[in-house]
């Protein structure tokens, strides 16, 4: 009786497995490779965009002030709203110039020589997939609760994949079998799902943690106090204000400075906290009295507030890097290639079976309405996308 009741749990999960894998195949494809990709979207843009290419050298790099100096001079009529350190030696620094309405233009700038590289609108690859991936192009009360409820089925495909493979800790070094495109498909399936376990979990619950933020459980955000406007200072009077965020926190690596109107120049980076977004550690000036105002640690954080610092570092797998992205590029590719050989699976059990119609047709069938709600989805965001790239960070 009680292997007859293991026996039959296992098939329900196995339908359960079987049905997200179908119905959802196309829209579930679409979001992981968007995903994917979005690991090395700046690293795209780069390729692409000849101004964020420059030369690494041994001499010292130019100053933050002689960046911000050289954006502003590019341009005038803009007001100076972000600046970015370069990803990597062989990257721009970036600046962001806002026009009061709509989207904000990036200028390129040569972090040793301070010289600009070139200006581009706000619309990029990076953009693209962000948004794509991120919420549909929709609004996002709308489109994150969307894409991330894929978590919850996420989660429960990991589960029930997990119960249906008898003996699962076994086949990590079992080698694919050839000869038999069914049996090849269901071997390959299984052992990236097996070696993807870590990953598969990884982007489940903090894809569950981005849909809790946005129905409500989003932390608290730090409160800076407010400043007078004021025009943002380049030159040495930035420079002294990096000084100045410096003498506050010395293990500071500033890889942002925003320059608002509301809460003087806040000054981020990375500092002793590990595994948090930029935005976690920094200090704010108020460029009127020329003190700090605001100092972010991201070791006082509550657990509400480190757990969403987490959440993105994690996701994309930026906290180590290159190096850390190609590892979740490569699993990210190995997870989007389940959801196909999922479908495979399905489609080649059916042609053995129904000789009448191939087993892609049957498939497609057996998809339904999913099909064509997850195309319609794809298309609604490919078509929306010149708009939303358009609009307002």
């Amino acid at each position: 009786m009680g292997k007859a009741n293991a026996r039959k749990g296992r098939s329900l999960w196995w339908v359960v497995h079987s049905w997200i894998g179908l119905k959802l195949s196309i829209f579930l494809t679409f979001i992981l490779a968007t995903g994917t990709l979005a690991v090395f979207a700046h690293e795209i843009d780069w390729l692409v965009t000849p101004a964020m290419r420059v030369s690494p050298r041994a001499d010292p790099v130019a100053s933050w002030g002689a960046l911000a100096e050289a954006a502003t001079r590019a341009a005038p009529e803009a007001r100076l709203q972000t600046l970015y350190a370069p990803i990597d030696p062989w990257f721009a620094a970036e600046a962001w110039v806002s026009h009061g309405k709509g989207a904000p233009d990036r200028i390129y700038v040569d972090p040793w020589t301070a010289e600009v590289t070139g200006r581009h609108g706000w619309a990029n690859v990076h953009r693209f997939l962000r948004q794509v991936h991120r919420h549909l192009m929709l609004p996002t009360k709308v489109g994150i609760p969307l894409v991330s409820s894929l978590a919850l089925l996420l989660t429960v495909s990991l589960i029930s994949g997990v119960v249906t493979y008898k003996k699962w800790w076994r086949g990590f070094f079992r080698a694919p079998r050839t000869g038999d495109t069914r049996r090849l498909a269901g071997d390959l399936h299984r052992l990236i799902g097996l070696w993807s376990l870590w990953f598969v979990a990884l982007i489940a619950l903090t894809g569950v943690w981005y849909l809790v933020e946005t129905l409500g459980g989003n932390a608290p955000v730090p409160e800076i106090p407010r400043t007078a406007a004021s025009a943002p200072p380049v030159g040495a009077r930035l420079d002294s204000f990096v000084a100045l965020a410096l003498r506050s926190d010395p293990k500071l690596d500033i890889r942002e400075i925003r320059f608002t109107p509301e809460h003087g120049v806040i000054l981020l980076g990375q500092s002793s906290a590990w595994l948090v977004r930029d935005r976690a550690n920094g200090v704010a000036i108020d460029p009127a009295t020329q003190r700090v105002i605001a100092r972010l640690d991201g070791r006082d954080l509550s657990v509400h507030q480190r757990i969403s610092e987490m959440a993105d570092p994690l996701h994309f797998g930026t906290f180590g890097g290159l190096w850390t992205k190609i590892v979740w590029f490569v699993f990210g590719a190995a997870l989007t290639a389940m959801a196909v050989t999922g479908t495979v699976i399905y489609a080649t059990r059916l042609a053995k079976t129904v000789h009448d119609e191939s087993g892609w047709q049957l498939a497609w069938r057996g998809m339904g309405i999913w099909a064509y709600v997850g195309i319609a989805l794809i298309l609604m965001a490919l078509a929306l996308a010149p708009g939303a790239i358009g609009g307002a960070s």
